[in-house]
């Protein structure tokens, strides 16, 4: 990458295409003319970004799945970096997606080129043994929890707090009558709406149990409209995943617009992910659940280190909200649930009032901040 300035950088989903997206946004309101590419998404291309590889090749959770793209990932990483050891930028930015970044970055460190890891890989809730490894492969971490800077300062790690992205794009009060105006969603019904992630493997798991748990609300409580927001890549998987599952009365589905299905609806059913913490911010009360391979859930529990899954549970050290895993993600559980939401207005109007309190603690002007704290990297 020629130029006084470049960045490379590694989003390796749908949400890090958003988290990078407005961290490059903040980038080049500081450094105008800087230039970035590497593996990202339309998020980040829209800030002129160019994508080298895009991010679907690294969307895959769970250790199961990994170890069947591992051969293709592995091999994308050694030519990444290769790479940027032959043209190196003037930092490198791994954005979440810690299995692939920090192998990367502790080997562009070691080669002189400042590393920068935005998003603190969540030691606090499980993998703790992971926080040698960060101290080896970065030289600064971007934090977007308030208690994540303090924790990794005890370790001797370099952090900086710059808050939520997404708490500041989302407004305290969304407009949910301009956002069923422009679904075409009636004003006055009962809307559901069901996220059930932004992977293939999220898909293959959790899409049917969703719909069909959709219908037996349908069942329960006729009229409800239901609004799901399918990735463009995942729209033809989710299709054929519906015509086998059968029809779901009032069901809308969408080509992404998730924000657009979180602001119109009046509760979610919705895959652990960093879409709870969406669905947080905009104070819609939710039901969260997962299901995944049977040896990556038996892994991920001997590592885990705290009760909860949900990013708004984990915040709130509380279950705010239902968490349904693996064998209890059941369509019946879900459906039930779901609508125990909508029977109890009381309960949605607590669970709002808290979500409102975690939206103000993850307001900062995240891309500035970022920034600020990118430029004292490249100052040493």
């Amino acid at each position: 990458m020629a130029g006084a300035l470049s960045f490379s950088l590694v989003a390796g989903e749908a949400s890090g295409d958003l988290l990078a997206g407005l961290l490059l946004g903040g980038m080049r309101q500081k450094w105008p003319d800087m230039q970035s590419a590497g593996i990202g998404g339309p998020r980040m291309a829209s800030q002129g970004f160019e994508p080298w590889w895009p991010y679907e090749k690294l969307a895959v959770r769970g250790y199961v799945e990994v170890l069947r793209h591992y051969r293709e990932i592995v091999g994308i990483r050694r030519q990444l970096r290769d790479r940027l050891l032959a043209n190196p930028p003037s930092a490198f930015i791994g954005v979440d997606a810690p299995d692939f970044n920090l192998d990367l970055e502790r080997d562009l460190k070691g080669a002189g080129i400042p590393a920068v890891h935005f998003v603190c890989p969540s030691i606090w809730a499980w993998r703790a043994d992971r926080v040698e490894k960060i101290r080896q492969s970065v030289d600064h971490v971007l934090c977007i929890f308030p208690f994540e800077e303090a924790l990794l300062a005890q370790h001797g790690i370099a952090a900086t707090y710059v808050g939520h992205p997404l708490a500041q794009t989302i407004p305290d009060v969304v407009d949910r009558v301009a956002a069923r105006t422009a679904l075409g969603l009636p004003q006055e019904a009962t809307v559901v709406a069901l996220l059930p992630g932004s992977r293939s493997s999220e898909i293959e798991y959790l899409a049917r149990r969703f719909l069909q748990a959709a219908q037996r609300m349908a069942q329960r409580q006729p009229g409800l409209h239901f609004v799901l927001p399918a990735m463009p890549a995942l729209r033809a998987r989710i299709d054929a995943i519906s015509k086998e599952v059968g029809p779901v009365p009032n069901l809308l589905l969408l080509n992404g617009q998730s924000h657009a299905a979180l602001a119109a609806c009046d509760v979610t059913l919705i895959a652990s992910g960093t879409a709870t913490l969406e669905a947080a911010l905009f104070k819609r009360p939710m039901v969260i659940a997962y299901n995944m391979n049977w040896l990556s859930w038996q892994i991920m529990q001997r590592k885990k280190l705290q009760p909860w899954v949900g990013l708004p549970n984990i915040l709130s050290q509380d279950f705010v909200v239902p968490e349904l895993l693996q064998e209890a993600a059941t369509p019946d559980a879900m459906a039930h649930e779901v609508l125990q939401w909508l029977d109890h207005p009381a309960a949605m109007a607590d669970v709002q009032r808290r979500f409102a309190v975690l939206h103000d603690s993850l307001r900062r002007d995240t891309s500035a901040l970022a920034a600020h704290a990118i430029e004292k990297v490249l100052a040493r």
